[in-house]
């Protein structure tokens, strides 16, 4: 369990300490799964983060996939961003790098990793599509938890899956969009509910190296507990 938190002691302390805990609940959270042929559909997880839309185009594109599927309404962290939901956001950028409209499954009412399992599985279900093999396309720090709630909640057990994201390090992610302390926050938290979730029947257990649950200890006595469950 988590006792240690620090949001009251105001602004998060940026020390070469903190960056390197950061990294390593980054690269932990990373599957590095390869590619290998291609899927009946790839699956976007809609975020703040457009880089992951123009990933999952160009996954489209080079051939890994038969269909794009984008799910993601309004959530926390898009709210005021974003003048329609992120599933619409991204399939405009998916439009403008060439992938054909026909080829789009929209999904634009889920909040979160459960929802969009659930939303766009019936969606699938009303359209007539039952897929085999879904590539899943998430932000870095968000693949390990998407792979656990996929394989726990999506309704056939059968389907085969894989998961991807912007192929970017570290010292590479952050941006204005997407900025560093808010960025290591939800990694953190993503973290605890990594812990947490499958006795709550959300994910399947993964194991947690020591060394990564000690990092995210010391993050949330720095003060990145904002997006802890």
């Amino acid at each position: 369990m988590v006792t240690t938190r620090a949001s009251d002691r105001g602004v998060p302390r940026k020390t070469p300490d903190v960056l390197r805990d950061a990294e390593i609940l980054y690269n932990y959270h990373q599957l590095r799964m390869p590619l290998d042929g291609k899927a009946d559909a790839i699956f976007c997880l809609c975020s703040l983060d457009t880089r992951v839309a123009e990933r999952a185009a160009q996954l489209l594109l080079d051939g890994y996939g038969n269909y794009l599927i984008f799910a993601g309404g309004t959530g926390r962290l898009t709210r005021g961003r974003f003048d329609k939901p992120e599933a619409q956001v991204f399939a405009d950028i998916a439009v403008k790098m060439g992938v054909p409209e026909e080829k789009l499954i929209i999904e634009p009412l889920s909040t979160n990793t459960g929802e969009n399992v659930r939303f766009t599985h019936a969606l699938l279900q009303e359209k007539g599509l039952h897929f085999h093999s879904l590539l899943l396309v998430q932000k870095p720090y968000m693949e390990r938890r998407t792979y656990a709630t996929f394989k726990k909640q999506w309704p056939d057990s059968s389907i085969q899956f894989s998961v991807t994201s912007p192929q970017l390090k570290w010292n590479e992610y952050p941006n204005d969009d997407n900025p560093r302390d808010l960025v290591i926050s939800i990694a953190v938290g993503d973290l605890i509910r990594i812990r947490e979730y499958p006795s709550k029947g959300f994910q399947i257990p993964q194991d947690i190296p020591d060394e990564v649950w000690e990092a995210a200890q010391r993050l949330i006595h720095a003060g990145y507990d904002s997006h802890l469950p």
